[in-house]
């Protein structure tokens, strides 16, 4: 087996830029200098490859390829092949690559150096990779089939020299299927956009990007949010202009670096029912702050793209999608100012809105506590399952509207105040079906804001929703293994009226100054106590009070180990008899990684925070 040594990939200076206006404290690069294997796994079970270049006068373009998991995959050490129908007649990007070749004809890059950046993406699952590197080779075979006009199939070899793992923020699932191409039909190749392409924009919940640090990297990206999220400031003989606003992300900025030193995007913007496709590309603006708002109120961070040029192809796809669930972290439509349109912050069902009532708060320790909200219209939000989580909007709350500067808070500017927490509580639990339970940990600046909360104060935030899929399953005679650190346990407790807690095996590890966590939930639970292993750190230095705590759990029926919890310690329960092959995780990020080193030839099914 080949191993790969290569150095951390460093921020480039538009990178490094962006971040220190924004504030950001410093990370290092999380991008892999090679197809990671994360990666290379994901590859195959991707439906969709956004894929971007620069054309001979360095304008980025973006297409969009696919239409069913198995059209790209890993070949060789950092190698990835491609293999789809595409639209050989208009598609910019297989224009550019593939130089209108056909016949088979291949097209060797040899020493040239055309980079190239990619987005595999599947919508069903919200997963999605980032690639960049350079064509190796490509070639176009024409297709002849019956009833169906120009279409070829494309195959391209690419070097990864840069992949990274994207988090699902802003992602509206979408069920992709293989769709039969008729010949596509070139309607538009300049501006002003006509009307279709328009309206097109304006439904859209998502486009992708393309952009580039000079001609030395790129990056392809997707841009979500409501439908009508990219807004059109100018469409006329004088010019067509974009507007969009920048969510809060993961914080890398790596497509706003970009765009700061090389202020070029190409975008390209599907319409999933009837196959049309629109390509664009232009030269952008960045708007921070007050030039952001005054722009695209309630915005901080904006982005303008003046188009030069444009593609709006009819029938241009090779594949349709079905709308599924939208995705809980969208704000709602952010209007330009000139439109005279003021945002609503909430679901709507027929002008209906959703909001949780605060209306009781429990501290079970100093920094975890469980917070009780009634919905005031549960239709329009539905029911939640246990195991999913619920969205909240805080921006009434606590959004500090515009200032050019925040120093006592500088990630205000970047932050649209929607925060998600796993459900804690379900009906079969007692809990009212207009009611939902949230356990959390006082972390941040929501969280502190709902501690310091009286219950009396009648405080109502939007809903956006509730979404997830964490559910435990648990077949006849199975035990269930499941490894919880901390306020990890919130999924489990949702779901533990529905399961035989004589067939759990809880591994709990938590600091003894969370003990209070334990002793509620085994009060409330009282069998779940007995199925538990408690993994105590901190617990030599409790003293007396530490002493009698761990009488107390102990007294409940658990096994306490006044200790971190060790591999050693999965060992011994992976012999247990009828010990399910599967084992669920709720951890932060650094036990997750550890579990699932120590649990490697078993199944693991986690609970992310990172979302």
């Amino acid at each position: 087996m080949a191993f790969i040594h290569s150095n951390q990939i460093e921020w480039h200076h538009g990178e490094a830029s962006i971040q220190k206006m924004l504030h950001v404290p410093y990370q290092d690069n999380p991008t892999s200098p090679f197809l990671s294997p994360h990666a290379a796994l994901l590859l195959p079970h991707v439906s969709l490859l956004a894929l971007g270049t620069l054309d001979d006068a360095g304008r980025p373009w973006t297409t969009l390829l696919g239409g069913a998991p198995g059209f790209i995959r890993s070949v060789g050490q950092s190698i990835v092949a491609i293999k789809t129908p595409v639209d050989p007649l208009y598609d910019p990007v297989i224009n550019i690559l593939l130089n209108g070749k056909d016949q088979g004809e291949n097209v060797d890059q040899g020493k040239t150096t055309r980079i190239v950046s990619g987005l595999g993406i599947h919508l069903a699952t919200r997963s999605r990779v980032k690639l960049a590197g350079k064509l190796v080779a490509g070639a176009l075979d024409r297709i002849s089939m019956q009833n169906c006009g120009e279409m070829a199939e494309a195959q391209l070899v690419i070097k990864v020299e840069q992949s990274l793992g994207n988090c699902p923020k802003y992602l509206n699932k979408k069920d992709i299927v293989p769709a039969v191409v008729p010949k596509p039909a070139l309607a538009l190749s300049k501006v002003p956009l006509p009307v279709e392409a328009i309206n097109l924009l304006l439904r859209a919940d998502m486009f992708f990007m393309s952009s580039c640090h000079g001609h030395l990297t790129m990056g392809t990206n997707h841009r979500g949010g409501s439908a009508g999220f990219c807004r059109v400031l100018k469409n006329d003989d004088n010019g067509t202009i974009l507007v969009y606003p920048e969510f809060s992300g993961n914080r890398l900025y790596q497509t706003l670096g970009n765009l700061q030193t090389t202020p070029k995007a190409g975008i390209v913007v599907p319409d999933f029912d009837s196959g049309d496709v629109l390509h664009l590309t232009g030269t952008t603006e960045i708007l921070v702050g007050k030039e952001a708002a005054d722009l695209l109120p309630r915005s901080n961070v904006a982005v303008k793209v003046e188009i030069e040029d444009a593609r709006f192809i009819q029938n241009g796809l090779t594949f349709r999608g079905t709308a599924g669930e939208p995705s809980p972290y969208n704000p709602p439509v952010r209007f330009l100012a000139s439109e005279g349109r003021s945002s609503v912050d909430v679901q709507k069902v027929n002008d209906r809105t959703a909001y949780a009532r605060l209306v009781k708060k429990e501290l079970l320790t100093p920094t975890i506590g469980r917070f009780r909200f009634s919905i005031s219209d549960p239709e329009v939000v539905g029911r939640f399952k246990p195991g999913q989580y619920v969205a909240l909007a805080f921006e009434d709350e606590l959004g500090a509207g515009y200032s050019h500067m925040r120093d006592d808070d500088p990630s205000s500017l970047n932050d649209d105040l929607v925060r998600s927490f796993t459900v804690s509580s379900s009906e079969r639990g007692g809990t009212p079906a207009d009611e939902v339970e949230i356990t959390i940990r006082n972390v941040g600046k929501v969280t502190a804001f709902l501690f310091r909360q009286n219950v009396r104060a009648g405080l109502e935030v939007p809903m956006k929703g509730f979404s997830g899929t964490f559910a435990i399953h648990q077949d006849e005679g199975e035990i269930i293994p499941f490894v919880a650190g901390g306020i990890g346990i919130t999924p489990l407790l949702a779901q533990l009226p529905d399961l035989d807690l004589r067939r759990i095996r809880l591994i709990w590890t938590m600091n003894i100054t969370d003990i209070g966590l334990a002793i509620d939930t085994f009060e409330r639970y009282p069998p779940l106590a007995r199925s538990t292993l408690l993994y105590l750190s901190g617990a030599a230095d409790g003293g007396q009070e530490g002493l009698q705590t761990t009488l107390r759990l102990e007294q409940h029926g658990a096994q306490v180990c006044k200790r971190r919890l060790a591999a050693s310690d999965l060992l011994l329960i992976q012999g247990l008899p009828a010990l399910s092959s599967t084992w669920y995780i709720c951890a932060g990020p650094q036990l997750r990684q550890a579990l699932r080193s120590w649990l490697s030839d078993r199944r693991v099914i986690y609970e992310s925070f990172d979302y």
